[in-house]
């Protein structure tokens, strides 16, 4: 299976395939997608480790992922499949910061806030995209839709001449994205999750000269 690529409009890149579409989420595909990520990520490490209660694991991995869908939507950076069963959730350079916070309890805020102060430093300063969320809903796993859904927001990162970020806390998943052409640039470990910092740069031009 091999879509094609196309912008449309300038900035956006859209894949087909004839057996699937992948196109930007809007507002109305908010609770599709947030069922996805909740239950693509029950036995995530870190969203374990921000949630570690099953009791509550619904409620506030819930409340957390429409926060990251809604500030991102906006910005055209959302690329779903299969009607949101897959989903990508990227930051485009210079993301505006979010005014709004989930509405969740502090010691769960304190865990975020602690994973967030571990990684950042590890990421770039300069202009780059970011791969803040990448889920497939276990009911369309298997398909490679991920890594399809994945490569628009690359595609898009590499046509304005610049690298793709992602960050994961499963160790599985750093061979998958190796595979898919990223490379690890650095790796965490304070109290909470192991979390692999990867990277995958736009191709050089060849020089003409």
């Amino acid at each position: 299976m091999r879509p094609t690529a196309r912008r449309d409009p300038p900035g956006v890149v859209i894949e087909t395939s004839v057996e699937f579409e992948i196109t930007q989420a809007t507002p109305a595909d908010r609770d599709q997608v947030v069922r996805t990520v909740v239950a693509a990520f029950v036995a995530d490490p870190a969203y374990r480790y921000f949630f570690p209660d099953d009791d509550t694991y619904e409620q506030y991995s819930t409340a957390f992922t429409r926060y990251l869908f809604d500030k991102r939507v906006g910005l055209g950076t959302v690329w779903i499949a299969a009607g949101g069963a897959v989903a990508a959730l990227w930051d485009p350079p210079h993301a505006p910061q979010s005014t709004q916070a989930p509405e969740l309890p502090v010691d769960v805020l304190a865990r975020i806030a602690s994973y967030d102060a571990t990684v950042h430093p590890l990421l770039p300063t300069e202009p780059h995209w970011y791969l803040g969320v990448l889920a497939t809903h276990p009911d369309h796993a298997g398909r490679r839709l991920g890594r399809a859904v994945m490569g628009a927001g690359v595609t898009t990162a590499h046509a304005d001449g610049l690298p793709a970020y992602l960050e994961t806390t499963n160790p599985s998943n750093v061979d998958m994205y190796e595979k898919a052409g990223w490379n690890v640039v650095g790796q965490a470990d304070n109290g909470g999750p192991t979390t692999w910092v990867m990277v995958n740069r736009a191709p050089v031009a060849p020089s003409t000269t």
